[in-house]
């Protein structure tokens, strides 16, 4: 059985400055531009029963802009007559109304439980449109932006099921045959799901396809779905489209779309009631798994192999357990034995001495994790300080016990770290997989309309960016660009919403809810002299912090950045700040 490799990101350490100033706040004026809609925007709130944070993560905070990767200063929303309007910037100064490109077919607001419409700009030539209601549009639209060859034209139009929205999408050309790979992400109801929401999230991997150049319809040619239990930060096809990359807190596996499932439930139901498969108990340096053997175990009937990530335990020729560590162990000092009791114990060694495992194998939930009592005693003596035998004995002493309240977003460390996993498109496993650790996501950007979207993590203080490589695999991630300490700045921007930068890195910009965009810019040469006073040394760069206030008191629903401009939307406003001019 093949095994996912367990990678790093190899950071650039000329693309780090670890004698960076900060930001200097900038009170330059920024040009601002504002252009009232016809219609208002289709926004679509969460309603009752889309309760939990992964419909937040996933509906309540959807941007409502989209921007043409492929034609610069090309933004696109769709309003609530079923318009997708787009505007295109030649000249700040004479901006005209934002224009009519394709209208939806449907009413939107004949369907109860839709979601927000949603658009993804496939090549140069292609759109996939979903109206939020469960049905995919595939649309021809000719050269954007070519007034004379654009022509918004239906290629494909099938209802899928239940609403979603389309997270990416790419257009492949092999042996003549034309097809376009479409991601699409809903939020499913799990009734019999008793310890978590209730909800799962699933990723649905369809293939549209035309034959041949004769034949003009497109049909659906593959369909597979992957199962998770959060929404993914970022999830983008390889643009060969054999493989699919996800960002996720909670990891995701594809699942036999023809499996019934009240079946799976079923299993599902009688694996909650079974008793543990195994226990299995840790301390700083090494893990220890118990098993009961069936009667009449011998020696010869197990067979169990260590890998520095990986363990397979074979009983009686069956597979009992097998998958990747959490951590990894020092493979050839670990050891197993048969007990009196009849029950093989194995000794794990950790290669991490002191890292606290939450689980032993990745996903795996067949399995008791057993603390003993000198663990309960220490947890218990580390939690002393805040407890007392008295309910509040003393409010007004002079220091209170800790209040949850008053920590930063920077103090908040996650129990379950994000991963990024590559998937195979044909043996639908995960053959790549990077513990990102503490590496907070943070957005993500096209840098290059070819390849795929690039991402943004948090790496100490600075922010870096990524750029996923589908063809080396030896340097499957590219470090392509750091933001210096905008990953501390950023967490202290309790009101956040949007983040993005410039496809040239040229600056990177977040926005609050309401009203304020903050801007960050590189560092750039100063045209005077300036000395550190603390050091004595002159200072050759220096990198500028703007903040941007909009006219409005309507909330932000849409954020994107150019090399050029900011376009944020609200409900009836457009707003296009000016950030860098064209050089």
């Amino acid at each position: 059985m093949d095994v996912a490799a367990n990678c790093s990101l190899r950071v650039k350490r000329p693309l780090l400055d670890p004698r960076f100033e900060g930001y200097k706040l900038s009170l330059e004026p920024l040009p601002c531009y504002q252009l009232e809609l016809d219609a208002a925007v289709a926004e679509v709130k969460l309603r009752d029963d889309q309760y939990t944070l992964e419909h937040m993560h996933a509906f309540g905070m959807y941007n409502y802009l989209h921007c043409d990767s492929w034609y610069p200063d090309s933004v696109y929303y769709i309003d609530n007559l079923g318009r997708i309007m787009n505007l295109t910037v030649m000249l700040d100064t004479a901006l005209g109304k934002p224009r009519e490109v394709f209208r939806l077919p449907t009413d939107l607001t004949a369907c109860d439980n839709r979601l927000c419409a949603s658009i993804h700009f496939t090549s140069s030539t292609w759109v996939a449109l979903s109206d939020g209601t469960g049905r995919l549009y595939l649309i021809g639209t000719g050269e954007r932006g070519n007034s004379a060859s654009e022509k918004w034209e239906i290629m494909f139009n099938e209802e899928l099921g239940n609403p979603f929205i389309i997270i990416h999408s790419i257009s492949l050309l092999k042996d003549e045959e034309h097809s376009i790979a479409t991601l699409l992400l809903r939020i499913e109801k799990e009734e019999l799901d008793m310890k978590g929401s209730g909800f799962y999230v699933s990723l649905e991997w369809i293939t549209i396809s035309k034959k041949s150049k004769d034949n003009k319809k497109y049909e659906i040619t593959k369909r597979d779905i992957l199962r998770g239990k959060s929404v993914p930060h970022y999830a983008a096809f390889e643009p060969d489209g054999n493989g699919l990359m996800i960002v996720s807190y909670k990891s995701f596996t594809f699942v036999q779309l023809g499996q019934d499932l009240e079946e799976s439930q079923d299993e599902n139901m009688s694996e909650k009631i079974k008793a543990p498969l195994y226990y299995w108990q840790q301390t700083e340096d090494d893990l220890t798994v118990t098993i009961q053997l069936p009667e009449d175990s011998t020696k010869e009937d197990i067979q169990v192999q260590f890998l520095p990530d990986h363990v397979n335990i074979v009983l009686k020729g069956q597979r009992f357990l097998e998958g990747n560590l959490y951590s990894s162990i020092d493979h050839e000092s670990s050891t197993w034995i048969i007990k009196e009791n009849n029950s093989l114990e194995i000794c794990l060694i950790k290669k991490n001495e002191g890292l606290t495992w939450p689980e032993l194998v990745v996903g795996d939930k067949q399995g008791e994790f057993i603390r003993d009592s000198a663990q309960y005693a220490a947890i218990a003596e580390r939690l002393m300080h805040l407890t007392s035998e008295e309910l509040n004995p003393n409010p007004d002493k002079e220091k209170p016990p800790c209040n949850a309240q008053e920590l930063e977003e920077c103090d908040i460390f996650f129990e379950e770290s994000s991963s990024l996993c590559r998937f195979d498109g044909s043996t639908l496993k995960t053959t790549h997989v990077v513990n990102l650790g503490s590496n907070q996501y943070l957005f993500s950007v096209i840098v290059d309309p070819k390849e795929m979207p690039c991402f943004c993590l948090r790496h100490d203080v600075d922010a870096l960016l990524w750029q996923p490589h589908s063809g080396t695999q030896d340097d499957m991630w590219e470090h392509i660009a750091t933001f210096n300490a905008l990953g501390y700045v950023q967490a202290s921007k309790r009101d956040k919403k949007f983040f993005a930068c410039a496809p040239n890195y040229s600056y990177a910009a977040l926005c609050e809810c309401l009203r304020r965009v903050f801007i960050y810019r590189q560092p750039t040469p100063m045209s005077t002299v300036l000395y550190n006073r603390k050091e004595g040394r002159q200072v050759g760069q220096v990198a500028k912090q703007q903040v941007a206030s909009l006219e409005t008191n309507d909330p932000i629903l849409g954020f994107q950045a150019t090399n050029e401009r900011l376009f944020v939307l609200t409900t009836k406003n457009l707003f296009l700040i000016k950030v860098n001019t064209e050089n």
